[in-house]
């Protein structure tokens, strides 16, 4: 996206060029195109920049190589938050203290925060059924030590529209100064609430997610996210520091974001010394049964459960009282640079109606070692726990250190072992690399769901396992069926089009990514992006711009033709002649995106050579070239893209074959 890859004349023109050959004793071989008047094909165009991302650039927030710029700032909230759990009403009653600090030059006429449990009130705007509760009741709300009241319009005051909280302080927030608030509220928790993201099941289980006033992010960009939650796309949160205290009846154990800080006060003295000695264990160990006394006393009955987290994006809590709690550690590699390893501890929760659960420790030790290494960012928190959710949730869902998933009864163990690696997976995009999922939901999901491809291929080696996305993509493709990855996520037309703009094809793009470029380079850009974004907010075009900063070449052709439209791509092998020791391979290209191709050519005396017609080539408008390469024998075979690199919507005709073929 630095510059323009092609010149005008370009276009017109016909081309020879000499192409790269895995063996490089022949000669090169040539490719030639039939001489164009005008091109025959579209052709993709520069990325055009938002004025908002340019003058950010300009600001020095963001570059043009991908790279966080010089003067990048976000803001700081830090949070003081209450939970007073009632299971016998299904009710939870909060205060949250926050501390908000204007890091960006702008001063800060209103406060915006999100109240997602309003999605459950009556009349809300949301895009898809939802149980009516009567969303947040907000009772009280103090901005540096004043009570405020309604309206926001006359400051100070606040109004509560939709899932959103506004506060007008009584003058704006200075660069560099801090505001304190104190909110209580309460809600009645639905049973699968916020898009079935958390809630509740049978008597004996709770997962309260999205459940706190959270500010809203105000970015270099575009300054305050105000799309509301509407239960589909899912969310774009800041990074803080969390002191939360889960106060709860005795008999639910309690498990959070962030690390347990009393659990003398709230374990049973057994259990508490099995936990110690299962985080220190690399074998799973069982800290207590369903029918285990597994936590303190109290004279009133309730006990108070705190947790501490830093630099964290949001949390989640679990009040479990007939799971069975198994737990041990797995390595997430060096940190600190010590050179010493360091590990996680690892939390499993389940009941005994999801008897695969067994396994789950197992599943999450191997998928946070495998991230870590993969990603080349150790894992950097305290514990990562998984909740069995099954009356809330199918499928899963994240948050920093927890997760809730189905029980997957119906799908069997290899399914319960993918859904674990996904949710993990989402530590690294977007509980540390925090991106908007709600606008760019494939930045989050399709990166995901590449990241559970490769750690299944580790657990599972032998079978295909990206063929599945990539497969899912290509139907809808050829039933056009798909909108465009990067139009905003909560605005795809119903049907397959946000599944497969989120899921599959941008983690199908990912892995062709990384066969345009080679392991090497695409690795380097994929950790590169990573490291870079970590704990910041990321938008698309750093991304782009990391992978051309990595790679050293303009990719804004790859970017416009798979990302901004709903082209495809369709290669075929057109026919192959021969002329003394030369054969003639003519390529077609029949879809509208341009990509290399790659051909592998099998003679008569069973020798095999590759070629690459490139990219080029159909850049320059063309959509039909020929490539020439010395011929020992017959050509009995001509296959495109042996190697199954490339969505390509048919596969059909990538194969030539000749007299005495295989």
């Amino acid at each position: 996206m630095r510059r323009l890859y092609l010149l005008p004349a370009l276009l017109l023109a016909a081309c020879s060029a000499s192409v790269q050959t895995t063996d490089p004793s022949p000669p090169a071989a040539v490719v030639e195109v039939p001489p164009l008047e005008r091109p025959v094909r579209a052709v993709p165009e520069a990325i055009v920049l938002p004025g908002a991302f340019e003058a950010a650039i300009a600001a020095g927030t963001r570059t043009r190589s991908g790279a966080p710029g010089p003067n990048y700032w976000q803001q700081e909230a830090d949070y003081t938050l209450e939970a007073r759990l009632f299971p016998e009403t299904h009710r939870l009653e909060g205060t949250a203290r926050i501390r908000y600090t204007n890091r960006s030059p702008n001063p800060l006429p209103l406060l915006v925060l999100e109240l997602a449990q309003n999605l459950h009130a009556e009349g809300a705007l949301r895009a898809e059924p939802v149980e009516v509760t009567g969303g947040v009741s907000v009772e009280r709300v103090v901005l540096d030590g004043q009570e405020l009241t309604t309206p926001v319009q006359a400051p100070p005051g606040y109004m509560v529209d939709g899932t959103r909280l506004v506060l007008g302080p009584p003058a704006p927030i200075a660069p560099g100064a801090t505001a304190e608030l104190e909110i209580d509220w309460s809600f009645v928790i639905p049973q699968a609430g916020a898009g079935g993201r958390m809630g509740y099941s049978e008597d004996d289980l709770y997962f309260l997610a999205y459940w706190y006033p959270a500010m809203m992010v105000y970015d270099d960009v575009y300054g305050w996210f105000t799309d509301p939650f509407t239960a589909t796309a899912e969310f774009y949160h800041g990074f803080g520091d969390y002191d939360l205290t889960v106060e709860a009846p005795e008999g639910w154990v309690v498990m959070a974001t962030g690390a347990l800080q009393n659990p003398e006060a709230v374990l049973a003295p057994d259990v508490a010394a099995r936990m110690r000695a299962a985080h220190a264990s690399d074998a799973p160990m069982i800290v207590a049964g369903p029918d285990d006394a597994a936590t303190a006393t109290s004279d009133d009955g309730r006990l108070r459960w705190r947790f501490t987290a830093e630099n964290v994006r949001d949390v989640a809590f679990s009040a479990t009282r007939a799971s069975t709690w198994e737990a041990a550690r797995t390595p997430v590699g060096d940190r600190d640079g010590d050179g010493q390893t360091e590990y996680t501890a690892i939390n499993t929760f389940w009941r005994a109606q999801a008897p695969l659960w067994s396994e789950v420790t197992r599943y999450q030790q191997h998928s946070i070692t495998f991230h870590s290494a993969f990603t080349g960012l150790p894992y950097p928190w305290p514990h990562m726990t998984a909740v069995e959710g099954a009356g809330i949730i199918g499928g899963g869902m994240e948050f920093p250190m927890m997760t809730l998933m189905g029980d997957y009864n119906a799908r069997g163990d290899s399914a319960l072992y993918n859904v674990t690696a996904h949710e993990l997976a989402h530590m690294w995009i977007p509980m540390i690399t925090g991106l908007n999922e709600r606008r760019f939901a494939w930045m989050d999901e399709g990166a995901t769901t590449f990241l559970e491809n490769q750690a299944r291929k580790d657990f599972y080696p032998g079978p295909d396992h990206e063929r599945g996305d990539r497969d899912n993509y290509l139907n809808v493709a050829r039933a056009e069926q798909e909108g465009e990855i990067m139009r905003w996520s909560n605005f795809h037309y119903p049907g397959p089009s946000y599944g497969i703009a989120s899921y599959s094809k941008p983690g199908t793009l990912l892995s062709t990514l990384r066969a345009v470029l080679g392991e090497e380079t695409f690795m380097r850009g994929y950790r590169m992006f990573i490291d870079r974004w970590a704990f910041k907010h990321p938008y698309p075009y750093d991304l782009f711009n990391t992978f051309e900063d990595a790679a050293g070449r303009d990719l804004d052709w790859f970017w416009h033709s798979w990302y901004f439209e709903t082209w495809t791509l369709d290669q075929a092998v057109a026919g192959v002649t021969m002329d003394g020791g030369r054969a003639t391979i003519t390529v077609e290209d029949r879809g509208r995106v341009p990509m290399p191709v790659r051909l592998a050519v099998t003679f008569a005396d069973g020798s095999t050579r590759r070629v690459e017609i490139p990219v080029d080539v159909w850049l320059a408008g063309a959509a039909e070239a020929s490539v020439t390469v010395d011929a020992p024998a017959a050509v009995t075979r001509v296959e495109i893209d042996p190697d199954g690199g490339f969505p390509d919507l048919d596969r059909s005709n990538n194969v030539w074959m000749g007299a005495g073929g295989p």
